[in-house]
C-alpha cells in the first residue's frame, strides 16, 4: 500500500514537471500567422453573476467583417477601441481571426498537452492526498 502511495505522488510530480517544461514551450512556440484588418460589424457584452460569490465575469463578443467573410474576433478581453464600422487589426491563424498572439498560443497543440499535464496534476494532488489519508487511517 505505501509503495502505491509512494508511485502515486511520483506520478504527481512527473505530471507537475512536465505541466512546466510545456509552460514554456508554449509561450516560446512560434506561429505564423497573417495580420489582417478588419471591419467591425458587432460588438455585445454579457455579464454572468455568481449567485453564491457575487462575482461579476463579463464575457465580449466582437464580430469582425474580413474579405466579405463574417468571423468572431477569439481572445478579446474589453470592447475598447471595437466600435462598428472601426477597423481594427487582427491575427489570421487557422481560418480564424485572434484579438492577440496568445489567443492563438493558447489553442496550439503544445497549449493543449500543457492543459492535459496541468490538470493531471490538480487531479493527482488530489487522488494521492486522499490515497494517503486512506492508507494512513487503516494503520
Amino acid at each position: 500500500m505505501k509503495k502505491r502511495v509512494g508511485l502515486m505522488w511520483a506520478l504527481t510530480g512527473v505530471c507537475l514537471v512536465l505541466a512546466i517544461i510545456f509552460w514554456f514551450k508554449m509561450n516560446n512556440v512560434e506561429v505564423e500567422y497573417d495580420l489582417v484588418t478588419a471591419i467591425v460589424t458587432d460588438t455585445s457584452s454579457k455579464d454572468l453573476i455568481n449567485k453564491n460569490t457575487h462575482n461579476r465575469t463579463t464575457f465580449y463578443k466582437v464580430k469582425v467583417r474580413y474579405e466579405g467573410k463574417e468571423y468572431e474576433l477569439q481572445n478579446v478581453h474589453g470592447l475598447s477601441g471595437y466600435y462598428k464600422g472601426a477597423s481594427v487589426k487582427a491575427l489570421l491563424y487557422n481560418d480564424k481571426l485572434y484579438a492577440n498572439e496568445e489567443g492563438i498560443k493558447s489553442s496550439s497543440p503544445t497549449a493543449i498537452v500543457y492543459f492535459v499535464f496541468l490538470f493531471g496534476t490538480f487531479g493527482m494532488i488530489m487522488a494521492s492526498s486522499i490515497y494517503m489519508s486512506k492508507v494512513k487511517s487503516k494503520n
